[in-house]
């Protein structure tokens, strides 16, 4: 028999306690993925969450990056994710044996890594990061240490702004989504629409754009916001005079900016494009399934687990836990 909304969601929630599992969404899952689970989120509020949550089972509703962070962070509890194969076209842009040339060829250096990178890459890490305490593990290294930054360059080009590091080199890695979010279509929604406010994730290729503009006095800098995910919804859920907020970032955080904000705002995307398909392989029946079944379980190889668990505590350990992440 096929579920309406409201009998699909109450299964889910029996579920959920029948296996004593928490579910964890991030903001680019399906709205309805998002009102079901426990905890919504970014990257970094979900890792905090996963590390402490008292459930023996995690179900993580993201991409599989995030399901394999969990796992790092809680390893005597049993990690699904309703779809394996949910991966990350950021992630796939670095390779362990690429970073382990990388190191090689740059003795010395710290290795920052994003989140966004799998488990094999975070064990070569020193420490991790995300977008919204980045800037603050790079002020953590002494000035004088040389600094090998991965694997996007969107991110690490705004990080490179924003504290003025200049010994950071920075590897040339990319989401598909934000990549497509450029500077030309932000600027054509801007002044289409010049009383909307802009918010913008430091992963797209607008962001350098958007403060170009501020620079130039093309846009007053107060319109402008650089921000994670989690800086987003705080934004939405503060006080916003401006009537509508462009957003640049994927659409899934929409759903999310819409439900926290309580001053009539409309929040539009920059680019209707900007889905991840990978976040939407998480759909209402796999995740039904998964917690029906126990599929798909996440783990992670011992030899590495340790090394990687290390560098994910470095970047927890970094910033104000009340900061959002990814």
């Amino acid at each position: 028999m096929e579920l309406d909304g409201v009998q699909w969601a109450a299964e889910v929630r029996r579920l959920a306690a029948a296996r004593d599992a928490v579910i964890l969404a991030h903001n680019y899952q399906r709205p309805e993925i998002q009102d079901v689970a426990d905890h919504v989120g970014d990257s970094l509020t979900l890792s905090r969450i996963a590390a402490t949550a008292p459930q023996r089972e995690i179900v993580f509703c993201g991409v599989h990056f995030m399901a394999e962070t969990a796992k790092l962070l809680s390893p005597d509890k049993t990690v699904l994710i309703p779809d394996q194969r949910a991966g990350c076209s950021l992630a796939d842009t670095i390779h362990v044996e690429e970073l382990r040339a990388w190191k090689l060829a740059n003795p010395g250096a710290v290795v920052v890594a994003y989140v966004n990178t799998s488990a094999a890459v975070k064990a070569e890490t020193d420490v991790c990061c995300t977008s919204s305490n980045a800037a603050d593990v790079i002020r953590s290294i002494p000035e004088d240490t040389p600094i090998l930054f991965l694997p996007d360059r969107h991110l690490g080009a705004h990080v490179q702004r924003v504290t003025g590091r200049m010994n950071m080199r920075i590897w040339a890695g990319q989401c598909h989504v934000h990549e497509g979010i450029t500077g030309t279509m932000l600027v054509e929604r801007l002044t289409a629409d010049p009383a909307a406010d802009v918010l913008v994730h430091p992963e797209c290729a607008c962001a350098t754009p958007a403060l170009d503009l501020v620079a130039s006095g093309s846009v007053a800098p107060e319109r402008v916001r650089i921000a994670s995910t989690g800086g987003m919804a705080e934004v939405a859920g503060g006080r916003v005079d401006a009537p509508r907020v462009l957003v640049a970032t994927e659409t899934g955080m929409l759903h999310q900016l819409r439900r926290r904000n309580h001053t009539g705002t409309t929040f539009l995307p920059v680019s209707e494009a900007a889905v991840c398909h990978y976040m939407k392989m998480i759909t209402a029946q796999n995740l039904l399934t998964c917690l029906q079944t126990g599929r798909d379980e996440v783990t992670v190889d011992p030899r590495i687990a340790g090394a990687a668990r290390a560098s994910v505590e470095r970047m927890i350990a970094i910033g104000s836990p009340s900061r959002g992440g990814e």
